[in-house]
């Protein structure tokens, strides 16, 4: 069954870049406020629709979704590495009724998730343990990306399997708001980081050094007003999150990638993963949702949001 359901932003300078003392306060208390949400929900299980940052997918093969079965966390930023726990049979499960709805998924045994699924989880089981999840991949930062019709088609089908477990299922949707990240496309690169992009091979340390400092250094030009990256644009993060308040799921329908990109930032077209999710919740219902945190704040180089859902039977 479907309990309720976390979207948040994540940022791989959280712990890095400090930003104003009051705007890392506020986040906080609300991080604290969700945990306990989320520990009074009592989920069994977590369904984490994530994006990926050219770390785990590659242009040698980008699958618009994939479930993982089987894989490993990356430990990008800072993020725990090691081999994923994973509820093998649950997840083979979950991958065949998607299929099975119509919805063309790929399947992995050797996931190599990034901090984009990592993070929240780290966030939210700082007091209290989070149960074990399923990292559904959603192609958000690699064109072609799917539509936003079959991100929600892809949420309708992990809901009507959810409302049909025993489990108490918690979604989350992990990405976004408005925010620009200095990564390369595959149009624009050079051959050394056009072959990195399709072959996806193992960084040396020297290299994932290179690109850490280069997002730290980011972070500081950012806080300081002298980042040359596309501004963070509250405007659009508020409609969105109007939208979600309302339940309106087709808020960004007519909206072609290349002017979310320039409005949202290369990685706004990380919320859909948040589609995706509050697709999913929609199965159990119509929704109550909760905006427990929303700033920009440029040394995150992100329109920091964490919003919350349960289905309006269960909150009354």
């Amino acid at each position: 069954m479907l309990v309720g359901s976390v979207c948040m932003s994540h940022s791989p300078l959280l712990d890095k870049i400090r930003a104003a003392e009051e705007t890392e306060k506020a986040f906080n208390d609300a991080l604290d406020t969700v945990r306990d949400k989320v520990a009074a929900l009592e989920p069994d299980l977590v369904i984490m629709f994530y994006p990926d940052h050219v770390n785990g997918f590659f242009y040698r093969l980008m699958p618009s979704f994939c479930v993982g079965i089987e894989g490993e966390s990356l430990g990008d930023y800072g993020s725990a590495a090691g081999k994923l726990t994973l509820p093998v049979p649950v997840a083979e499960d979950l991958a065949q009724s998607i299929v099975d709805q119509g919805v063309d998924t790929a399947v992995s045994y050797k996931i190599a998730v990034d901090h984009g699924a990592v993070q929240p989880l780290e966030l939210l089981s700082e007091r209290h343990e989070m149960p074990p999840f399923i990292p559904v991949f959603v192609n958000s930062a690699a064109a072609p990306r799917p539509t936003f019709d079959r991100v929600r088609a892809l949420g309708r089908a992990v809901g009507k399997w959810a409302a049909a477990r025993p489990e108490r299922i918690l979604v989350m949707g992990s990405g976004g708001l408005s925010h620009d990240p200095p990564v390369p496309a595959l149009a624009t690169a050079n051959p050394q980081v056009r072959e990195m992009l399709i072959e996806g091979r193992e960084m040396t340390f020297q290299q994932r050094f290179a690109r850490t400092n280069r997002v730290l250094g980011e972070g500081v030009k950012a806080r300081e007003g002298k980042s040359e990256l596309l501004p963070l644009d509250p405007e659009w993060d508020k409609g969105l999150l109007d939208a979600f308040m309302a339940g309106n799921l087709t808020t960004l329908d007519q909206m072609p990638d290349d002017v979310l990109t320039r409005t949202g930032g290369r990685g706004g077209h990380e919320v859909r993963t948040w589609f995706a999710a509050l697709a999913c919740l929609q199965e159990a219902g119509e929704y109550e949702g909760t905006v427990e945190y929303y700033e920009p704040v440029d040394a995150w180089l992100t329109g920091m949001g964490v919003f919350t859902a349960v289905p309006k039977a269960a909150a009354q």
